[in-house]
């Protein structure tokens, strides 16, 4: 992935879930993704979520509490060493504005292995 591939795939992932299309951030997935979230933990009862079933459960629980939901891009960070991606974005959920990064390691299959969400004060 080169870093003009890392800006395009933050920018349609920002896109996905402003469309709430759980199915195509999924698809970017490895079938073994190991997802990490303080959100997780509040609604599922686990901070870490593991493969896609567990994923797409945990998710639709989340959006199924949410009225209105924007992301708008601050800035993807790319490291082709590690195939680490971090998307820093404002998250406007029902209202309330933060910062949040979420970082992705891709696998060798060019699918993402793991997340690690990180949730920051209001902007």
């Amino acid at each position: 992935m080169t870093r003009n591939d890392a800006l395009k795939f933050a920018a349609s992932w920002i896109d996905a879930w402003n469309r709430r299309d759980i199915d195509q951030v999924l698809a970017t997935f490895d079938d073994d993704i190991e997802f990490a979230s303080p959100t997780a933990l509040v609604t599922v009862g686990v901070a870490t979520v593991h493969g896609k079933q567990e994923l797409r459960s945990y998710w639709q629980a989340a959006l199924a509490r949410v009225a209105s939901l924007h992301f708008a891009l601050d800035r993807a960070l790319w490291d082709p060493e590690s195939r680490e991606l971090a998307i820093v974005y404002i998250s406007e959920v029902n209202g309330a504005q933060k910062w949040v990064s979420e970082n992705f390691r891709f696998g060798p299959n060019g699918k993402v292995s793991a997340v690690a969400v990180f949730h920051g004060v209001a902007p």
